[in-house]
């Protein structure tokens, strides 16, 4: 088992908190005003200084108290969020965090969550260290780029591959391949998205029910001054 240099995991943390923080102002801006490139900028700039600060005094030395590391997955998600408002100034933005990509990670968090507590007994977390996590990375990236090369979620996959990149040359962010694809953070922003599209479904498929129960309801108009014609004689 190789651990990543303390001096890296610093490094990596400051970076990465940046980039989560900065991700997470922009997402709170309303999608109806117009976000300069200018004040994109900025923003970053501020964040990437406030976690540079020494010590205590950086928010990356709390943050990593509560939640150790963000995950390399993490950090490229909210950097290809900052990219796609760059391009986009106004206006909604492409999910960085698709539906079908959500939906594997919630499993897998769920899968590592049980394991840790005890109420399964696979040691998948440990697993992520040594030569086992170097043989998956390699198939998981192998699956990624099959998939980019079909056009399915390029950026995703270039994130996911970039993570497994940085697990792969230099152990960041803890030597294990699960914390470099998978965080508390990232995890419950996959719950949120799936919870959210399954509510997207249900007020589509309420909505459905009502136009078609509306449509049953309509009386059956006739033009004006035409009688309905009956085969019986009066």
């Amino acid at each position: 088992m190789t651990l990543p240099d303390l001096s890296l995991q610093f490094v990596y943390a400051r970076l990465a908190w940046a980039l989560v923080l900065a991700a997470i102002l922009v997402g709170l801006w309303p999608a109806s005003w117009r976000l300069p490139r200018r004040a994109l900028g900025a923003t970053l700039a501020a964040c990437l200084l406030l976690m540079a600060l020494p010590g205590a005094a950086s928010p990356a030395w709390h943050l990593g108290l509560a939640f150790q590391y963000p995950s390399a997955l993490l950090a490229g998600l909210c950097l290809l969020k900052l990219h796609a408002r760059w391009r986009n100034a106004s206006g909604p933005v492409p999910a960085a965090l698709p539906v079908p990509l959500a939906a594997a990670l919630a499993v897998t968090g769920l899968l590592l969550y049980l394991d840790a507590f005890g109420l399964i007994a696979g040691g998948y977390y440990y697993a992520g260290f040594g030569g086992r996590a170097a043989l998956g990375a390699v198939l998981l990236a192998a699956i990624c780029a099959l998939a980019a090369t079909r056009g399915r979620f390029p950026l995703q996959t270039a994130a996911i591959l970039g993570a497994l990149a940085l697990f792969s040359f230099a152990r960041l962010p803890s030597g294990n391949l699960w914390d470099a694809l998978l965080d508390p953070l990232l995890w419950g922003w996959a719950l949120v998205t799936l919870l959210g599209a399954a509510l997207r479904v249900l007020l589509r498929a309420r909505a459905h029910r009502a136009l078609a129960s509306a449509e049953a309801e309509l009386p059956v108009l006739h033009p004006a001054g035409a009688e309905p014609i009956s085969s019986m004689k009066e």
